[in-house]
């Protein structure tokens, strides 16, 4: 989990971003709230889906925002100076909307914000949440949002050890796939035994989603949710997921054979395990993204299949799927030290199949550390 030295750490991070003259700022967005406070929602709960709202203030500290359920459904420990708590149920009367009780909490510390300019985060603050703000002086000019996005491309430590929890979850549902993919099985069998290799290993209720599929050579590129699909000689079997833990995620790929691969699978799998190597060579911090992108597709566009690959090189991972950088060929972004990148070049040729492998990394000053450590391997 996020600890108190990298929330604090990351809330200065954004004092500093933004004008001085702010004395107050108020987080909407819940992964941002998570980002700054280490307050999330237990995904697996009855309160799934709602949220709580951070007040920043350089003279009073830090202050979550909530209805009593969703305060106390917290995935776990939270680092705050305060709680404004508005009671939704009491197991006694009937309930309200429970917005309305989100902004009841909130209109309780609008007074110690009156007179002072602040600023909100309006891409995701509710028009009935901004109207308890009417009487005080908010920045409409800062994109707060933005700001945010900015500087969650830099991990800091504890980022980046949550981050490797995911991939170690996600390396073990690999593991497993290489063991069970074969003729006669269905994508929703291998789904199932990949779901229970991950929460196995993560030992925690986790969100996994992704590409379950199977591509052939009448379809070579398929994606989503696992189908009824039975698998047989000849498919291959696209496993292209995420591990979500405490709102941080993995995002890696294998592509199996299903029975021997044919020599064109074969042909077709080693150029994008070139595509990969070239990738991998620019990674590092201050590279133009759009050259990754050039650098990763060259050994698959220069053999005549250009029109084969055509999406992303790759793209940021985070607290979203995908953000910032995006490796694509009119990318304005540059590589940064502490960004968290996925590599998946592909290729999917009608008559011969569909295929895509993926490798998570860090990046550095110098280079990158790999993160995810899965086989990737036809068979």
């Amino acid at each position: 989990m996020l600890t108190k030295e990298g929330c604090q750490a990351r809330q200065k991070r954004l004092w500093d971003a933004v004008p001085d003259h702010l004395e107050w700022i108020l987080i909407a967005d819940p992964r941002h709230v998570l980002y700054l406070s280490n307050f999330l929602v237990q995904p697996c709960s009855f309160s799934r889906g709602e949220r709580a709202l951070l007040l920043l203030d350089r003279e009073k500290g830090v202050t979550l925002i909530g209805d009593n359920f969703t305060l106390r459904s917290a995935a776990a420990e939270f680092y705050v100076d305060r709680e404004a708590v508005e009671t939704w149920y009491d197991h006694k009367h009937s309930v309200e909307n429970r917005d309305h009780a989100l902004f009841k909490a909130l209109a309780s510390v609008v007074p110690q914000l009156n007179g002072r300019p602040g600023a909100i985060e309006a891409e995701w603050l509710p028009v009935g949440a901004l109207q308890e703000l009417e009487i005080t002086q908010t920045d409409a000019t800062l994109e707060l949002g933005s700001v945010l996005r900015h500087l969650r491309r830099q991990k800091h430590d504890d980022e980046i050890a949550l981050l490797k929890q995911c991939m170690q979850a996600c390396d073990a549902g690999h593991a497993c796939a290489r063991e069970i993919v074969e003729a006669g099985k269905s994508e929703f069998d291998v789904f199932r035994k990949v779901q229970a290799a991950v929460l196995q290993a993560a030992g925690l209720p986790v969100i996994i989603y992704g590409d379950f599929r199977a591509s052939t050579p009448q379809v070579p590129k398929a994606g989503g949710l696992p189908s009824g699909h039975v698998l047989d000689n000849g498919d291959l079997f696209v496993l292209d997921y995420s591990v979500v833990i405490h709102g941080y995620r993995s995002d890696f790929t294998n592509t199996i054979a299903v029975g021997e691969p044919s020599a064109e699978q074969e042909k077709l799998f080693g150029l994008c395990q070139a595509a990969m190597q070239g990738g991998e060579s620019t990674l590092k911090a201050g590279t133009k993204c759009a050259d990754v992108h050039a650098a990763t597709a060259a050994p698959i566009w220069d053999a005549g299949y250009k029109e084969n690959f055509q999406h992303h090189a790759g793209h940021g991972l985070g607290l979203g799927h995908p953000e910032a950088p995006i490796l694509v060929p009119e990318s304005i972004d540059t590589l940064l030290a502490g960004d968290v990148v996925t590599l998946e070049p592909g290729v999917y040729v009608e008559g011969i199949g569909g295929m895509r492998i993926e490798h998570n990394y860090l990046i550095t000053e110098n280079g990158f550390e790999r993160l995810s450590n899965h086989v990737i391997a036809l068979r």
